[in-house]
């Protein structure tokens, strides 16, 4: 049963923004997310294994954001609101309560840039307000040069197969939907770009899989692709790092030794493996004329 809570505050500044992301401000009008990756970092025994069975709806988000936008445009404080940080903008109860179309109607009020990170189709519903928060928004004064868009879109992609998504995030819409939707988004004139993580070691991350997603999103003319490694935490049995052992051990038995050497002791790969991995991203990046940042 999906649970409606109130909460005392909304909009959170960030203490910097993130080189990746641009969030000046996050915003999660939903706690926990039915998507189920199982590599997400907010998993954690509070949640269950299925995070579906959390979900919380925050009733009082709208009249919260209303009232803290007003207070940070009155002081000129523009910058850039990522929905969302925490879950998907656009999870599945979204359809019924509409909380992140109503919270978009007041970030155009206010003249607000924002850059939705999803992996859901549904934000094309929303792509009429966001064309306008594309033309309205006052952008921070340090981005005006580097950026002229007021809105951002970032599709997460982990694979771009249909057979390993429904593994690793079996909640989500396929990754081929996906792709259809990124191109759609970009051929209606929207900034956007992808966040490629995280790869899976020995699974997405191999020289043939990754000329598959580099392609992909070279056809679609994504403007960026922003490469980053699997990191897995915990030992509970809703935590990521032991749901993606036991994934590996049911569905890539043969990849079991590996995944126990490197994450055994450690929430992340090893150094020499992360520093080989972004040389690569950088090689691929120039091969397929992709930016690996948004600026």
């Amino acid at each position: 049963m999906i649970k409606e809570i109130e909460v005392k505050s909304v909009l959170n500044k960030t203490k910097k923004r993130d080189a990746w992301f641009l969030d000046d401000y996050t915003f999660n009008p939903y706690q926990s997310c039915s998507y189920n990756c199982l590599y997400c970092y907010i998993r954690g025994s509070k949640y269950g294994t299925n995070l579906a069975t959390s979900l919380s709806v925050k009733t009082n988000a709208i009249e919260l954001l209303e009232k803290q936008l007003k207070k940070r445009a009155a002081k000129g404080e523009y910058g850039f609101i990522v929905l969302s940080s925490v879950t998907d903008p656009y999870i599945n109860i979204e359809k019924e309560y509409m909380l992140t179309r109503k919270a978009l109607e007041v970030i155009l009020k206010y003249r607000f840039p924002v850059h939705m990170i999803t992996k859901s189709t549904l934000i094309e519903r929303d792509f009429d307000i966001l064309q306008e928060i594309n033309q309205q928004a006052i952008l921070p004064e340090d981005l005006r040069q580097k950026l002229p868009d007021g809105t951002l879109i970032t599709f997460s992609f982990s694979t771009v197969d249909d057979e390993i998504g429904s593994i690793f995030e079996p909640g989500a819409p396929k990754p081929s939907l996906r792709i259809e939707t990124l191109q759609r988004t970009l051929q209606a004139g929207f900034h956007a770009g992808v966040s490629l993580m995280p790869l899976l070691p020995f699974i997405t991350d191999t020289t043939a899989h990754l000329e598959k997603l580099f392609r992909a999103f070279q056809k679609c003319e994504a403007k960026y692709v922003m490469p980053a490694t699997l990191t897995v935490f915990g030992n509970g049995k809703s935590d990521s790092k032991t749901l993606i052992l036991n994934a590996i051990r049911n569905h890539y038995p043969e990849l079991e030794a590996r995944y126990l050497k490197y994450f055994s002791n450690s929430h992340q790969l090893p150094e020499y493996y992360r520093n080989a991995f972004y040389t690569k991203m950088k090689e691929l990046s120039k091969t397929y004329n992709l930016k690996d940042r948004i600026i």
